[in-house]
């Protein structure tokens, strides 16, 4: 039975709500002005990441012949700067630590994360101690991290760019001679970046993971994507061009910015405020740490947006294989030779799973491509969490980058072809990790259900063709009575009247309505009395907050689906498609890299079964039980690294060599297993050899302390192939 609170009751809940609401609006009151005062002082200190790692300079982009606001640091572990307590001052003046301290092994793959340069600064992939650079240094790696400046330089390009990154990567690589080549990590706008230099300079990277990166420009779902449709909207680049004509010649990062605040008016207008009024005792430091971030507003020249622009989102060259940059070379992702994870999530609403993933089904082809040129590509879903969410999440730092950074090694021992990355917790805990993760053989079709079809995408190709063609008209007409009127000083007055820029100086310590609050505020905090869940005036008020949300999704939803069609009658119109629809393919050279598709004969591979010794048969045996069930679980290429290391017949070989006879041996598996298990007598013809190489098939086996039907059939027939 539900009873109605008295009288009494209400008006004792109306006087407490009260109290609470007038003490939550100074204190929301005084944390927007700390934001505004953060943004200020921010901008006086040159707006530098916002790392929470500590770190030293190793080259700077801005002192290379032809300059690039770019820079490489290497990050100082955290947990050395904590340990050196007791220290010594040398001649020089340098306080060192006198603590013994473990530091990373010489072999140790060096990990490079890049961050994007998409309207904000740099930092978000080491914003926490739990992020991308954090996980990186508790695995031990020797951690870079590749930063950016407000400022870009002048005649500053996008191949400019990624020629310095080139550059980065060999100052890494030349640092650390003893270790493999270094893992890059790119976030977002940071992904393609990586894919770039992975494509027209494989022999430089390792592994390469993209994060929420967007390859396949066009991708997407009817109903659930309506960014891709902002551009034909608006007919094209030339928005961009007249944006950075009115930053006499450089773009304001802010415009991105707000482009992306506006695919979720609810959450910019009233959810991100509301979630801060409604946890004002909790969300204060967190909001304000992620508003320093947000609100950093970097510029590019306007070569490199519109480049990006008219190359990339809108004529989606890279996916296509027609990417050129200012040299003439082609980017074809088809170069792509190390290892490649991609992390995508469900809740993404900027960089979908069909903008992450699609460019694997159009570049290959099929999966039977993948593995003939010899690739391995990883990809790993999230659920639910957002865009920023992959980035900053503790949750996510914890579990898919930690896991997809402790798999950095395993990838590189993959046999080639297509896997999803599978992390689960076990019933109980190992002693080899918390996490148990596999890699599952997949096929394109796995991708492809993940979209709704691509036919849709015929319609964005008569937008790259209009769009270049309203870009060279306002170019012609327009552009040169913009520029004529607007100069330095109007393009900073432009940019400091953006929206995002006023409503944070406006609620600085500038506005001098502002200043009561930073005297009300600790007072407001020594007497909160915030009031219980159970006020039925803070029930009404969560009510009413919900109702607004609603109202915006609402509103937000009506205009996406007006979008939607807008596009699809303009440019799925038959006439359009006719005058404007056609699209080139890549010539027969810019599809090189198939010729490697190349077959052997029968002859040739049961030659290839009966070479080598010792070795080669165990690797072969190694995979043979690895990949009996279609998947590679991890524990399994964690203990057979410690089976390998600890065999002295593996001492004096070197990884390189260990990674070439396991893509050989696993090549030999996939033609013929049969075939390739009966040749084992021939490689182990000693009955020691023989028992020890079952010996090591049954460790790797069990070692998740499972035996599995598949796996013990697998045993008993190389028992048997082993005549014992």
């Amino acid at each position: 039975m539900i009873t109605k609170p008295s009288h009494i009751n209400l008006y004792k809940g109306w006087l407490e709500y009260s109290l609470d609401f007038g003490q939550r609006a100074i204190l929301f009151a005084d944390i927007l002005r700390r934001r505004g005062n953060t943004y200020i002082e921010h901008l006086k200190q040159g707006q530098p990441p916002v790392l929470v790692f500590n770190y030293d300079m190793i080259m700077d982009g801005r002192t290379l012949p032809k300059p690039v606001n770019y820079a490489l640091v290497r990050i100082i572990d955290r947990r050395k700067s904590q340990a050196c307590k007791k220290t010594k001052t040398t001649s020089q003046g340098e306080r060192r630590c006198m603590a013994s301290i473990k530091r990373p092994k010489p072999h140790k793959r060096p990990i490079v994360v890049i961050d994007p340069r998409a309207g904000h600064g740099p930092g978000i992939g080491g914003s926490k101690l739990d992020s991308q650079i954090g996980v990186a240094l508790n695995c031990g790696h020797p951690v870079y991290f590749i930063l950016f400046f407000t400022e870009p330089e002048p005649g500053q390009t996008l191949a400019r760019v990624q020629r310095a990154e080139v550059l980065f990567l060999e100052e890494v690589a030349r640092r650390h001679p003893q270790a493999a080549k270094p893992a890059v990590i790119g976030n977002c706008q940071a992904g393609w970046a990586a894919a770039l230099l992975g494509a027209d300079r494989p022999d430089i990277v390792g592994p390469m993971v993209f994060n929420g990166s967007p390859l396949s420009y066009w991708g997407g779902v009817d109903g659930a994507n309506p960014m891709r449709y902002r551009g034909g909207l608006v007919g094209g680049v030339w928005l961009t061009s007249l944006w950075c004509d009115l930053g006499n010649g450089k773009f304001d990062g802010a415009n991105l910015v707000a482009g992306f605040e506006d695919l979720n008016p609810a959450n910019t207008l009233w959810q991100k405020q509301y979630h801060l009024w409604s946890n004002i005792d909790s969300e204060e430091q967190r909001y304000l740490d992620f508003e320093k971030w947000w609100g950093g507003f970097f510029k590019m020249n306007q070569e490199e947006i519109h480049y990006i622009v008219d190359s990339l989102f809108v004529g989606n060259e890279l996916e296509s294989g027609q990417l050129r940059l200012d040299n003439g070379k082609i980017i074809n992702l088809t170069n792509l030779k190390e290892p490649i994870v991609v992390f995508a999530s469900k809740g993404d609403n900027i960089t979908p799973p069909q903008q992450a993933l699609n460019w694997i089904v159009k570049v290959y082809g099929s999966v039977d491509n993948i593995k003939r040129l010899g690739k391995v590509i990883v990809y790993l879903l999230h659920e639910r969490i957002g865009h920023l969410g992959i980035f900053v999440s503790s949750s996510v730092a914890g579990r898919e980058h930690k896991e997809i950074i402790s798999s950095v090694e395993a990838i590189d021992y993959l046999a080639p072809g297509l896997y999803e990355m599978i992390i689960e917790a076990p019933p109980s805990k190992t002693w080899l990790n918390d996490h148990k993760v596999a890699f599952i053989e997949r096929d394109m079709r796995d991708i492809l259900h993940l979209d709704d079809g691509l036919e849709d995408e015929a319609a964005f190709v008569p937008v790259a063709t209009l769009s270049r063609y309203f870009d060279n008209l306002y170019q012609t007409f327009a552009s040169p009575l913009v520029r004529a009127l607007v100069d330095e000083s109007m393009a900073e007055w432009i940019r400091q009247l953006h929206p995002l820029r006023v409503q944070r100086y406006g609620f600085s310590d500038l506005n001098p309505w502002m200043w009561p609050f930073k005297l009300l505020a600790p007072a407001v905090k020594k007497q909160r009395q915030p009031t219980q869940a159970d006020n039925p005036f803070t029930i009404m008020e969560k009510a009413s907050a919900e109702s607004v949300n609603f109202l915006l999704d609402s509103w937000r939803q009506t205009r996406d689906t007006v979008q939607e069609l807008a596009f699809k009658m303009v440019y799925e119109n038959p006439w359009v498609q006719a005058l404007w629809g056609t699209k080139s393919t890549p010539t027969e050279s810019e599809q090189s890299a198939y010729s490697d598709l190349v077959t052997v004969s029968d002859g040739a591979w049961q030659q290839a079964m009966q070479q080598g010794g010792f070795v080669e048969a165990v690797i072969r045996i190694i995979y043979a039980v690895m990949r009996v069930n279609q998947r590679f679980d991890r524990i399994q290429f964690q203990v057979a690294r410690k089976i390998i290391k600890a065999n002295q017949r593996f001492k004096n070989i070197s990884a390189d060599k260990i990674k070439r006879i396991s893509r050989q041996q696993i090549a030999i598996l996939e033609h013929d297993l049969d075939a390739a298990l009966e040749s084992l007598t021939g490689l182990l013809p000693t009955k020691d050899d023989r028992l020890e190489a079952l010996e090591i098939a049954n460790s790797i086996a069990t070692s998740d302390l499972i035996l599995e039907e598949t796996e013990e059939a697998i045993l008993q027939r190389i028992k048997d192939s082993l005549q014992l």
